[in-house]
C-alpha cells in the first residue's frame, strides 16, 4: 500500500498526489486535515473507479483507496502532458494578478493553484495571455512563475501585453515568456477557444 501524507497542503495538491499515487495501480492510503480535501478526493476516487473508505482520525481524514479489479488507475504520462496534438488547445486570457472578485488574499492562493494545475493536466493550453494587472504574475509572482515556466518548457505560449508591462514599469522584469502587441494578442484570441479570467 502506497502512503500519502497531504495534511497541510494547498489545493489541489492532495488530489494530484493520490492521482500520482493511484498510477501505480496499488491500493492508496491518503491523510488529508480538512473536509474540502476528504471531499475532493472521494470524488478522485469515483472518478477512478475505486473504493474509497473514510476514516476520522483525530482531526485528520484518512481515506483508503481500493482499485476496482481489472481496471486500470493510470496517471497522465508526460507524453500526453507534453502534447497538445493536432487539437487546437485553448487560450487562457489573464487581466488580473488574482483568481475571482473576492478577498485578494484568496484570489492570490486561487490563481497560484490555478496555475500549477494547468502543469499536471492534459490536454495543455495553446497559449496564456496576459494583459492589464494580469502581468504582474509573470513578472513578480514567483510561485506564478515557476508553474509558466513548466508550461513554456512544455510548449504552451506565455504572451503579455507589451502596452501593460510598459504602464507598470514592469517590461525588464518579465522573467518567463514573451512581449507581444495588441495586434498579435487580437489574432491569438480570435483564432482559438477562450477562457477569460
Amino acid at each position: 500500500m502506497i502512503k500519502v501524507d497531504a495534511r497541510g497542503l494547498d489545493c489541489p495538491q492532495p488530489v494530484i498526489k493520490t492521482k500520482d499515487a493511484l498510477s501505480e495501480g496499488e491500493k492508496v492510503e491518503t491523510l488529508v486535515d480538512n473536509e474540502t480535501a476528504c471531499k475532493n478526493l472521494q470524488k478522485l476516487g469515483k472518478k477512478m473507479d475505486c473504493e474509497v473508505d473514510v476514516l476520522e482520525v483525530d482531526d485528520d481524514f484518512q481515506l483508503t483507496f481500493i482499485p476496482e479489479e481489472g481496471v486500470v488507475t493510470s496517471s497522465t504520462t508526460s507524453e500526453e502532458l507534453n502534447d497538445n496534438g493536432d487539437e487546437e488547445g485553448k487560450v487562457y486570457f489573464i487581466s488580473s494578478d488574482v483568481l475571482g472578485d473576492g478577498e485578494k488574499e484568496l484570489g492570490e492562493i486561487l490563481i497560484k493553484g490555478f496555475t500549477y494545475t494547468l502543469t499536471e493536466i492534459a490536454p495543455r493550453p495553446k497559449a496564456i495571455v496576459f494583459m492589464n494587472d494580469g502581468v504582474k504574475l509573470p513578472t513578480l509572482n514567483d510561485e506564478v512563475i515557476e508553474n509558466l515556466k513548466i508550461l513554456e518548457e512544455a510548449g504552451v505560449e506565455i504572451i503579455s501585453c507589451g502596452t501593460c508591462l510598459d504602464y507598470y514599469d514592469l517590461k525588464d522584469e518579465l522573467a518567463v515568456g514573451e512581449v507581444s502587441n495588441m495586434y498579435t494578442i487580437v489574432e491569438t484570441l480570435n483564432n482559438n477557444p477562450v477562457v477569460t479570467f
